[in-house]
């Protein structure tokens, strides 16, 4: 009887914290639904009025086009580079791995304003400020180390006897990663592209340094229009990108429970 005070207590503290949290996005959404010509909460009106003006300004659709081929860009790179690394830390005997592994998590620890500037005059000095390729393939710097953490939990997942069993009966390495390692990782492999995405596709720090005139992101966009004017659109392009956020969580949330199912049936074949 006496623990259950302290649960309770706890119980209301989280469900408080978590609605003040959810707060500012439940209004967002509400506003982007709002029929008025200015940013007004409550709405008087509802509508999806500033939703059709987000889908059919091309200005906005050029931001919105050019976040999705950076982040795929970013995802391809980061999820590409963060399976091999933790392939090579799960299953090789690297010296100084630990420190290794400390260097590719920096872009972490590092604050990402420092990361922008310093990206931004490499950027300058090889005239690639603006260009599509290097903003992915710095994004992809930013999100290596969400990659690489998802992939190291889902590699450990994976037992090495069935890479050996696969050698042992004439399968090439080759084979043994298109044709055991992958398919057991995949839910892994599909999680950490998710995030990598997901990462990219709201960066606005680096953006910033790096996007330009020619290749100005969404993030960069909202942040454009907002030292401009606070345009009601905002506000449902803000909810846009809540939606895709949702998206990506739930579907990140599905392959954590086929991963689950899965580690549960080999544990039950053994």
């Amino acid at each position: 009887m006496s623990n259950g005070a302290p649960v309770r207590g706890l119980t209301v503290y989280v469900t408080v914290a978590c609605l003040v949290l959810m707060l500012p996005i439940v209004i967002v959404i509400i506003l982007a639904f709002g029929d008025q010509g200015y940013v007004k909460f409550p709405p008087t009106s509802l509508s999806l009025r500033w939703f059709a003006v987000f889908f059919g300004d091309s200005r906005w659709q050029h931001a919105l086009w050019t976040s999705v081929l950076i982040a795929i860009i970013a995802c391809v790179i980061a999820t590409a580079l963060g399976f091999f690394a933790a392939y090579a830390f799960v299953r090789s005997d690297i010296r100084a791995k630990k420190l290794l592994l400390s260097f590719m998590l920096l872009p972490i620890i590092i604050p990402n304003v420092i990361t922008a500037i310093a990206m931004y005059f490499m950027a300058g000095r090889l005239g690639l400020v603006g260009n599509v390729f290097w903003i992915g393939l710095c994004h992809a710097v930013v999100a290596l180390p969400i990659v690489l953490l998802i992939l190291l939990s889902s590699l450990q997942g994976v037992d090495l006897n069935l890479e050996r069993a696969a050698l042992s009966l004439g399968c090439s390495r080759f084979g043994v990663f298109t044709k055991v390692v992958i398919p057991l990782a995949f839910p892994g492999i599909l999680s950490s592209a998710l995030f990598a995405f997901l990462a990219s596709f709201d960066e606005l720090i680096i953006s910033l340094f790096l996007a330009g005139v020619r290749s100005e992101t969404l993030p960069v966009r909202i942040w454009n229009s907002l030292h401009l004017q606070v345009e009601p659109v905002i506000a449902a392009v803000s909810a846009f990108l809540i939606g895709v956020t949702g998206v990506v969580l739930l579907l990140d949330a599905f392959m954590r429970q086929v991963r689950l199912a899965r580690l549960a049936s080999n544990s039950n074949d053994r």
